[in-house]
């Protein structure tokens, strides 16, 4: 079957149960963001039943020079590189290279000695031995006690600043090198017991390359991106190259408004990258990204390329937080908000468990991730609803796009 390319209307929104003029509130909603300053530029796409219902693109992706948001704006999605890496991960688990309940130090022999946060500072801590082995399903559920050092809420989120693991890794360091430093530092937590938004995936990047013999990017490029036609997903583009034209700029919320760039943390995307980051380090298109939140809408297969088994894909979009809790209960303060109440986390995936309790209007079951950038993405299996936004402002918790997204999509599906 040949893919339709992207930027084409697969249905007519009434043909498939969405209102035509209740999704313009989307597009009206989001161009106030552009139009005040809030947003440089944005694209929004929703699909229904397999089939592209809505594409907006809106504002421009560099201020400067006014080039408008379009159907090849390649974007840094960082954090949705997460649930590319752990279907990566659950690839090998199909395939008997892995099993998700072998102990990481099996792949990463550093972490066989783990030791536990008890108090202290981070320059004198006092640690305990922990009692169990940290697992690969503990990385993938977020769960193994790691952290990161950005958090700025613990002792041991500064142990990993102190080493230059705030954002990314030191320059030079690989992998396999970062890997065994956060190894080094103690677990905020007993593994499994609670949850905590980490490095643990770009740990589950390390035990791909282990357990499949090749480089993170090799594995994704021959076994996700390159089957499903994400041509334009990749770690970095050549300063100077035609992709590289394409790259929409990265900003901050200005104090006082409008919008300042943020030329530290973009400045990576542009070169080639020693530390190859499963867990943010990806740029890709809305159309890419789309064909990977389609193949996961499926059941693991697009376009004739079957990337997962639906058993292993149902599995892993349930909850798997300790004791079947949500991350209002279970996740570190950091996450602690109304915003995660009712919402609970598989492989590599946040799940929402209880609708009501989220006082919004998400349907249980729908799985979904976002990235630091205000990207986000979720799959929604009741509605049939596959929905992509991308735009690029730091922090993404600078507006409550996300949540108000959610909500223009459902009020827009009006079939019973």
């Amino acid at each position: 079957m040949t893919s339709p390319t992207f930027g084409t209307l697969e249905a007519d929104p009434a043909e498939v149960g969405l209102d035509p003029a209740r999704l313009a509130r989307i597009d009206s909603h989001f161009r106030r963001y552009v139009d005040d300053g809030r947003l440089a530029g944005a694209t929004i796409a929703v699909a229904r039943h397999d089939r592209l219902a809505h594409l907006t693109h809106l504002g421009v992706r560099d201020l400067d020079s006014a080039a408008p948001v379009t159907d090849d704006t390649l974007w840094r999605i960082y954090s949705m590189t997460k649930p590319i890496t752990s279907v990566a991960v659950l690839m090998l688990a199909e395939r008997g290279a892995l099993e998700l309940t072998d102990p990481v130090s099996r792949y990463i022999p550093a972490f066989a000695e783990q030791r536990v946060y008890r108090g202290g500072s981070a320059l004198n801590p006092g640690t305990d031995a922990a009692v169990e082995p940290m697992r690969v399903h503990h990385l993938l559920t977020h769960t193994a006690g790691l952290t990161y050092g950005f958090h700025h809420a613990h002792p041991v989120d500064e142990m990993y600043r102190s080493k230059g693991f705030e954002f990314g890794a030191p320059s030079g360091m690989d992998l396999a090198a970062a890997s065994e430093h956060f190894a080094s530092f103690p677990l905020l937590f007993q593994p499994g017991r609670e949850w905590n938004y980490s490095v643990a995936t770009d740990v589950l990047g390390r035990v791909v390359e282990v357990a499949s013999g090749r480089r993170l990017d090799e594995f994704l490029r021959e076994e996700i991106t390159g089957p499903l036609g994400m041509t334009d997903t990749a770690f970095w583009v050549p300063e100077g190259s035609a992709q590289a034209g394409r790259l929409a700029t990265l900003y901050n919320a200005r104090p006082g408004g409008g919008l300042v760039e943020n030329k530290v943390l973009a400045r990576s995307a542009t070169r080639e990258p020693t530390f190859l980051s499963g867990g943010g380090g990806l740029l890709s298109t809305t159309g890419d990204y789309l064909r990977f939140a389609r193949m996961l809408a499926r059941g693991g297969e697009l376009d004739g390329a079957r990337i997962l088994g639906p058993r292993t894909l149902a599995r892993a979009t349930r909850n798997h937080l300790p004791g079947g809790a949500d991350l209002d209960t279970v996740g570190r303060p950091i996450f602690s908000e109304s915003a995660f109440a009712g919402v609970g986390f598989g492989l590599g995936f946040s799940v929402v468990v209880d609708g009501a309790a989220t006082k919004g209007f998400a349907n249980e079951g729908t799985f979904a991730w976002g990235g630091l950038a205000s990207t986000a993405f979720w799959v929604d299996p009741v509605d049939d609803l596959v929905v992509v936004f991308m735009t690029q402002l730091v922090p993404s918790s600078t507006y409550p796009i996300r949540s108000q997204l959610q909500t223009l999509v459902q009020q827009a599906v009006t079939d019973r």
